[in-house]
């Protein structure tokens, strides 16, 4: 095996994101359930020789340290392996979105790598280089919907029915470290359940980020107007700026602002995954065990 192509790395959606706590350490404690969507990012992988590693931008340019060539590092410096790889990345995927993005790009890269290296790693061990990496890379690493505890590492499955969202981000983003480090962000929420959202899945809860968020940029407010407009009720997602809402069956969405086209607004209509497209590409715990 040489190469791989088209690796998926889909986005996620935040049903809801409560904060009910914080670590001594500075972390914050959170439950939310994380929802697999079909937009995603897609990577191209080629094997290089003796620990070689480069990136190629196919869309948006990326930082030069971004997520992907973090976690190639991390998981060359986990095993000790002396192959390199290439890797081409196009990015679809908004950034500063509260989508997960650079996250999602971080796991698929770890299970291409760990295939095409020829690793064998069981899943546990990926997540623990994920979890390094970034809160969010355990759930794309087990890549089914989920309720997610603790600082992320708390995963327990959840299934949600299949339905189509809209999905709207402004041109600017949100840097998630500038709304946990707020003075006025809400940290004592109360701890949810689980039967509490099966019961509402698309109803339940809030974003405890959102309010701080449409402080520091307005446009999540301009955003979630538009959709309230028609009817649909928004929230953003994670650290945002994207919002979204459940678009019914056989609603259609209106045609966004002539403005928002001009300044680089994104709106798109977006339906759930059951599971991520790479699921079983790496052992599970149990199987390697057993």
């Amino acid at each position: 095996m040489r190469s791989l192509l088209d690796v998926a790395a889909p986005a996620k959606l935040n049903l809801f994101l409560h904060i009910t706590g914080r670590r001594a350490d500075g972390y914050h404690l959170l439950q939310s359930v994380f929802m697999l969507l079909d937009w995603h990012d897609t990577l191209d992988f080629e094997l290089r020789p003796a620990g070689q590693l480069s990136r190629e931008d196919l869309g948006a340019p990326l930082p030069e340290e971004d997520l992907t060539l973090r976690a190639a590092r991390a998981l060359q410096q986990a095993t000790g392996t002396g192959q390199g790889a290439h890797i081409a990345v196009h990015k679809r995927l908004p950034a500063e979105a509260g989508m997960g993005g650079g996250s999602s790009d971080a796991a698929s890269c770890l299970l291409a790598l760990n295939r095409l290296w020829k690793l064998g790693l069981p899943l546990g061990a990926l997540e623990r280089i994920g979890l390094s990496l970034g809160a969010d890379v355990p759930f794309f690493l087990r890549g089914r919907n989920a309720w997610v505890e603790g600082v992320g590492e708390r995963i327990t499955p959840v299934g949600v029915p299949a339905a189509r969202f809209a999905v709207v981000k402004p041109p600017r983003g949100l840097a998630t470290k500038e709304i946990f480090g707020n003075a006025t962000l809400k940290r004592d929420s109360d701890s949810a359940t689980i039967s509490g959202f099966a019961a509402d899945p698309w109803g339940f809860g809030h974003n405890d980020l959102e309010p701080v968020a449409r402080q520091l940029c307005p446009e999540v407010g301009e955003a979630i107007g538009w959709l309230g407009s028609q009817g649909l009720r928004a929230r953003m997602t994670g650290s945002g700026s994207a919002v979204f809402a459940l678009l019914p069956p056989g609603t259609s969405l209106a045609q966004a602002p002539e403005h928002w086209t001009q300044a680089g607004w994104v709106v798109r209509v977006c339906g759930n995954m059951e599971a991520h497209p790479l699921v079983g590409w790496a052992p599970s715990d149990d199987s390697v065990g057993g």
